[in-house]
């Protein structure tokens, strides 16, 4: 087993979440997608307190894939700076984390799916 991430970010809709996660899983860079929501963000921004309505993008990714991921989220996301968070994922069943490795590797070494 390799190492790998739960990538995170949020968008402002549910069709901007599915938009995002679909660039994003179709370019192998995260084996699948969960959006999650609405959820309720309470925030500042621009010295402002605000609150709204987001969706959650859950990704499952190999960790030497991150940076690849990130540069996608920031040129793909209609925020200015989004939120992309990552956490190592510590354990999980050995052939879904087979599957998110294989599903990810780059195309040079891509084995079935």
């Amino acid at each position: 087993m390799g190492d790998h991430l739960q990538v995170s970010t949020a968008t402002e809709s549910r069709a901007t979440a599915i938009e995002l996660a679909r660039s994003v899983v179709s370019a192998r860079l995260a084996a699948g997608a969960q959006i999650i929501g609405p959820v309720t963000s309470l925030f500042w921004h621009k010295g402002e307190f605000g609150m709204g309505e987001e969706w959650q993008i859950l990704f499952k990714i190999r960790a030497d894939r991150y940076a690849d991921l990130e540069r996608h989220l920031l040129q793909n996301h209609p925020w200015e700076k989004p939120e992309i968070t990552a956490v190592p994922i510590v354990a999980g069943a050995e052939a879904y984390l087979d599957w998110v490795e294989a599903t990810t590797a780059p195309a040079s070494i891509k084995s079935d799916d």
